[in-house]
């Protein structure tokens, strides 16, 4: 997967409920008897289906989960700052793209959904420093998503970054409600090692030329 696996192809939420890469995320849980979209780095979702519950796993990444509350349509990204291979961050305007582009697609996909900007309610998760390097990239990602959203003059409703410790997410974008579990080291480990290697995936693609974020 790539930093451009987001969204491919324009999709109709009223006969679709939803715009991802794909259908290989969704599935169906018995359980809760729900559809639940996995929501990978370098992706979004957006969904209009009342029984549609977003979920990601998140380290040193940061989601936003944001919706209209008056529209019943909501979304969530996934997304990481990328770094150096010297291991330090980027230039200031080329490493924020990455951030820029993950906000404003999910907020411009919602928009064109017919949800209202000033309506939106936004809550956003992630940025631990679980990954053992000198950069606190947890911090970076969530410092990051902040800024921005004060930028654009957007509120937020509520937040859970920071720590040392990865998190489990589930968004039900119908009622807002975030279900967050942090997990244990021994989940810490994987995540931060394939953190790791899609943060190294990342600085590849500013070394090499222009960024390619979503198609």
């Amino acid at each position: 997967m790539t930093a451009a696996s987001v969204l491919r192809r324009p999709s109709d939420l009223a006969d679709r409920g939803g715009a991802l890469a794909g259908n290989a995320h969704r599935f169906y849980d018995a359980a809760s008897a729900a559809w639940m979209v996995k929501v990978f780095p370098g992706e979004f979702y957006v969904t209009s289906k009342p029984n549609e519950t977003l979920v990601t796993v998140l380290g040193s990444c940061v989601a936003a989960c944001i919706r209209d509350p008056y529209k019943g349509i909501g979304g969530m990204n996934h997304f990481m700052l990328p770094l150096e291979h010297s291991g330090g961050w980027n230039g200031q305007t080329q490493s924020m793209r990455f951030g820029n582009f993950a906000m404003e697609k999910l907020i411009n996909e919602l928009i064109k959904a017919g949800c209202s900007r000033n309506a939106l309610e936004i809550k956003v998760f992630g940025g631990g420093n679980v990954t053992e390097t000198r950069n606190l990239i947890g911090t970076e990602n969530a410092e990051f998503v902040l800024r921005y959203l004060k930028a654009e003059g957007l509120s937020v409703a509520a937040r859970d970054l920071g720590g040392r410790l990865p998190r489990r997410i589930n968004y039900f974008p119908i009622t807002g409600k975030v279900v967050r579990r942090l997990l244990g080291s021994a989940d810490t480990n994987a995540i931060a090692r394939e953190e790791s290697e899609y943060a190294n995936s990342l600085s590849s693609r500013t070394t090499a030329g222009d960024i390619e974020l979503f198609e």
